[in-house]
């Protein structure tokens, strides 16, 4: 998939787990290792504003555009 998912970035920029990101967002930990993992389809803009609030970054922080080939946009 040409979007790449750097969740984990983010949560090692700021040293939190998995678990402290999910309770905060207010989604579960399945959920969120589903996104963070790029399994998800789809991610609701609530959500994605919820992860941005609480890891103070902007959604280009959290989600990225590559070509097929892996060369970034």
């Amino acid at each position: 998939m040409p979007i790449t998912v750097d969740i984990d970035v983010m949560l090692a920029k700021r040293k939190m787990s998995v678990g402290e990101l999910a309770d905060r967002v207010g989604i579960t930990p399945a959920n969120l290792a589903v996104l963070k993992n790029g399994r998800a389809k789809a991610v609701r803009f609530t959500t994605l504003a919820a992860l941005c609030e609480v890891l103070e970054c902007q959604p280009g922080d959290l989600l990225r555009w590559e070509t097929e080939n892996g060369a970034g946009g």
